[in-house]
């Protein structure tokens, strides 16, 4: 199982992240855990500096934009 964290205060661009993130773990058929962190304390401890971010089992894998479904995809291989 993935689990998949969205980093951000909770604007439209975090939303449109998660329906992608949640839209592109489905497409691939795979298990995942979504989890959306919206406290700025706990965003800084990954290092991030633009939201919003996508975080993959651990690691920072994208901020700062919206990536589309087929790049979150890529992402999740």
């Amino acid at each position: 199982m993935k689990t998949l964290q969205v980093l951000g205060p909770g604007c439209w661009k975090c939303k449109k992240l998660a329906e992608n993130t949640e839209a592109a773990a489905k497409e691939l058929g795979i298990e995942y855990d979504l989890v959306k962190i919206t406290e700025i304390n706990a965003i800084m401890g990954f290092g991030v500096m633009m939201t919003p971010a996508l975080v993959v089992d651990g690691a920072v894998r994208i901020s700062g934009k919206v990536p589309s479904v087929d790049e979150i995809k890529a992402l999740l291989q």
